[in-house]
């Protein structure tokens, strides 16, 4: 099976060794994103709901560059800084996904990416 490194430039770059996504087969496997504004290269700072916004909208691009949506996605992975964030969290995450939503796990950590407060990754099959 062949592995594909999906890449887009409206999504914000990789701060580690890692791709944005990879496509084995018709699996898409989406790296964690965080609230980077890919034009500025800066956290998007504010409301959770605001951080979660970016999130999201990080997430659409990379799903968008591999020729998918949010349709297209089966599983996703929530990592909150904080438990109490869950209901703001939950509440935009449902406007990205307002039919036959993924499968999901949401875990609170200890510690994210740049001390951001949410990130998500996700599966998409085609």
């Amino acid at each position: 099976m062949s592995k594909t490194v999906i890449y887009s430039a409206q999504a914000p770059e990789p701060i580690g060794p890692y791709s944005q996504a990879i496509q084995a087969g018709n699996t898409l496997y989406v790296s964690g994103q965080i609230a980077i504004d890919s034009t500025s290269g800066q956290l998007v700072s504010g409301t959770i709901a605001e951080e979660t916004h970016q999130v999201m909208k990080n997430l659409e691009a990379v799903l968008s560059a591999a020729g998918m949506g949010f349709n297209n996605v089966a599983k996703c992975s929530i990592f909150l800084k904080d438990m109490n964030s869950f209901a703001e969290v939950n509440t935009v995450y449902g406007e990205y996904f307002t039919s036959n939503p993924p499968a999901r796990e949401t875990v609170e950590v200890s510690r994210l990416p740049k001390d951001v407060r949410v990130e998500i990754s996700c599966i998409a099959v085609k």
